[in-house]
């Protein structure tokens, strides 16, 4: 089963930045490779539908919690070749007013080469993070 981290340190405050990206929905805000994004909440239990590139994607949202500034997701339907996928995102305190994005997740590979998944994945995480960066602000 293939683990992903990845995060990126942003000069911006958590709380500020969960204020910015902690909404489920809130991805087609932040991240530069989703075009669209369809919703029916915030709760444990609802769905999003994302649009990549000609990809669609349908994600489950399992956990949410402010206070730790995370959520955790799962993907119910895509065209990769992966299952049991769940996925975290957070938001954490770097003690010094500003924040460190950590992304992370795993799976299960279903066919092809579990390396090629990987670095797709990697890809859009990458994307997504360095455009956090982008728009709060690196910490150097």
């Amino acid at each position: 089963m293939p683990k992903i981290t990845m995060s990126t340190p942003v000069a911006a405050s958590p709380d500020m930045l969960w204020q910015a990206i902690g909404a489920f929905t809130a991805i087609g805000d932040w991240h530069p490779l989703v075009e669209k994004v369809e919703s029916e909440g915030e709760y444990k239990g609802s769905t999003r539908t994302l649009q990549l590139g000609g990809a669609r994607i349908v994600e489950r949202l399992e956990e949410v919690s402010p206070t730790e500034r995370l959520y955790r997701y799962s993907i119910v339907d895509s065209p990769l070749p992966i299952r049991n996928y769940v996925a975290e995102i957070r938001v954490k305190d770097n003690g010094d007013g500003s924040s460190t994005v950590e992304w992370s997740s795993d799976f299960d590979v279903t066919t092809g080469n579990e390396g090629d998944v990987v670095k797709t994945l990697q890809e859009v995480y990458r994307a997504g993070l360095d455009n956090l960066g982008q728009l709060y602000g690196f910490k150097r």
